[in-house]
């Protein structure tokens, strides 16, 4: 599991290999991963949006921007967190995932961002 803390958010991150299989004639290796979003701080805040970069073993990087997780923008009070899972597709079996969530404070109504930490992807059988 991967964490880290920033403005008194904290994500954890679990992730596990889902399989492989051919699309277009092309090796897809799917991944999934679990999130935990958990407010440490003394505010309430919400989840607007995410911005993802997914990388391969060969360099390529993929951004993806949206609105919410999973069709939600959830409100966490403090000591409350709001857990969710996802997946992505690599075209190899090594990879890496990272970005952030854009929050805002209901209290001081300030936007923040909170860093989603950098976690490897990784088909069991590549692993030696």
């Amino acid at each position: 599991m991967v964490q880290q803390v920033t403005s008194g958010i904290k994500i954890s991150v679990e992730t596990n290999f889902e399989g492989s299989f051919y699309k277009n004639y092309k090796i897809q290796y799917a991944f999934g991963y679990t999130i935990t979003i958990e407010n440490q701080s003394k505010d309430a805040v919400q989840l607007n949006t995410r911005h993802w970069e997914i990388l391969d073993a060969l360099n390529n990087i993929e951004i993806v921007d949206g609105d919410g997780v999973i069709g939600k923008k959830p409100v966490l009070k403090p000591g409350e967190s709001h857990t969710y899972s996802s997946g992505c597709l690599l075209t190899s079996p090594f990879g890496a995932m990272q970005g952030y969530y854009s929050m805002v404070n209901f209290s001081t109504t300030k936007k923040f961002d909170v860093a989603i930490p950098l976690f490897k992807l990784s088909a069991p059988f590549a692993i030696n």
